[in-house]
């Protein structure tokens, strides 16, 4: 019985010595053609309803978090691609989502701040090579977004060649590299202008309020009866909130004022008085929770989904202290954005469908 016993367990041990050695190998193997099959060069998008879809891209803020990349929100309208903000990591997570890069139309910023152009450079770069483009990517935006433009194509000049001396023109085509700044210019007193309408889309900016940055934009997407706005940041704008009317998601910017004055206190009792100050500095120019809730409210938007998130909750637990009363305000349903989220709104519905794009 103990010879039989012995041997048994010396098969075992011989087994699970030959899967440690083969077994993981076949299994890596296996999930690597996995992947490739079902990602690589895929149309992620193919199964999409016709309608609008946003990718958030993006949901941080300035402040350091590993899960979190700077603003980002991308829009696909039909078959068109709209990128609004470029925040650092965006464009990685977006590409990560599958976002078609060839099929972007434009990139719009909602203001200058370094946290929501930062990426910007990495876009222009991956929608001329990874989306095969031949023209210049259009970047609108506020008064300096040529400079910005320029100054990232200057920056990346040297890339350029290199890119085009290995791939070759038919690949890397050099008429494809960069961005074509086009400005936003609102006259005074005046909210609103349509800066994109074609094939059923149009694309509003909104003036908001982020002083002492002017000007600084929202924006409305409109496409076969579906409507998403983003608010970039602002207070709580009047003027963002008439032209969210009836949106059926809206994306607003948040900023959780007693979490920051308690950062603030701590960064002071340690001595950190510039950094102390800055926490003191940011809640007047962003919304609290109950800000976007009550615009989202005074909108009448279906759904309401706070990105630019400060300070980000680290933990599920921590998401009600964010809120604050947020919830009582917007009784509809009402979520803390999160990196990699997909949302679907099909035309002709009225549904909102969340899901990952990861």
């Amino acid at each position: 019985m103990k010879r039989t016993l012995t041997i048994a367990l010396g098969v075992l041990v011989l087994a699970g010595g030959l899967f440690a050695l083969f077994g993981r190998s076949w299994l890596a193997e296996r999930a690597f053609s996995t992947a490739l099959d079902t990602s690589v060069g895929v149309d992620q998008t193919a199964g999409f309803e016709d309608g609008l879809h946003a990718y958030v891209c993006g949901s941080g803020s300035p402040m350091p978090d590993a899960a979190r990349a700077g603003p980002c929100i991308a829009v696909i309208a039909g078959q068109k691609g709209f990128v609004f903000d470029a925040g650092s990591g965006s464009i990685r997570k977006l590409q990560r989502m599958g976002f078609p890069m060839e099929r972007i139309e434009g990139v719009y910023l909602t203001h200058l701040h370094s946290d929501h152009i930062d990426g910007l450079g990495e876009l222009l770069l991956q929608a001329w090579v990874g989306g095969s483009r031949g023209a210049p990517l259009p970047v609108s935006g506020p008064e300096g977004t040529d400079k910005v433009v320029a100054g990232l194509m200057q920056a990346y000049e040297i890339d350029k060649g290199y890119r085009v001396a290995h791939h070759g023109e038919a690949v890397a085509r050099p008429g494809g590299f960069g961005g074509a700044a086009q400005i936003i210019a609102l006259p005074d007193g005046t909210d609103t202008a349509v800066v994109y309408d074609r094939d059923g889309i149009r694309i509003t900016a909104i003036r908001v309020i982020h002083d002492p940055v002017k000007p600084a934009f929202g924006f409305r997407i409109d496409y076969k009866g579906r409507s998403i706005s983003i608010s970039g940041d602002t207070v709580y704008s009047p003027a963002f909130t008439a032209a969210s009317k009836g949106v059926d998601l809206m994306f607003h910017e948040a900023l959780n004022p007693e979490m920051i004055g308690r950062l603030g206190q701590a960064l002071a009792q340690r001595g950190r008085k510039d950094s102390a100050k800055i926490m003191a500095d940011i809640p007047g120019y962003h919304a609290s929770p109950e800000d976007a809730a009550r615009s989202a409210k005074e909108a009448g938007a279906q759904t309401l989904v706070l990105y630019h998130l400060v300070p980000a909750p680290p933990a599920r637990l921590m998401e009600p202290m964010f809120l604050g009363k947020a919830p009582s305000v917007f009784t509809c349903p009402l979520k803390l954005a999160e990196d990699g989220m997909l949302i679907h709104l099909p035309a002709g519905g009225k549904t909102v469908k969340f899901a990952s794009g990861f």
